[in-house]
């Protein structure tokens, strides 16, 4: 299994399903992509904390200010991120 911040080998029996559509899974997929792409060890602790939280999110979809924050992110960061 692969998260927003490590891969690690689970059971099937210890997985939670959330009944997610492909296309919200494919959303989440996304999600964790971009919080892989912007993290790094030389953030800020504010910057890695919220990371942090959007990569903990149970829903597939970011709320219009967590839009916002992840494109503050990206003009101060210099990388394309496109939820």
């Amino acid at each position: 299994m692969r998260t927003w911040d490590d891969e690690c080998t689970v059971g099937v029996q210890h997985l939670k399903s959330y009944d997610y559509l492909p296309q919200e899974c494919e959303q989440m997929q996304s999600l964790c992509d971009l919080i892989t792409q912007i993290s790094s060890d030389s953030l800020e602790e504010t910057v890695k904390n919220l990371l942090q939280s959007l990569g903990k999110l149970n829903r597939p979809y970011l709320t219009a200010v967590e839009e916002k924050l992840l494109s503050v992110l990206e003009s101060e960061y210099g990388r394309e991120i496109t939820p």
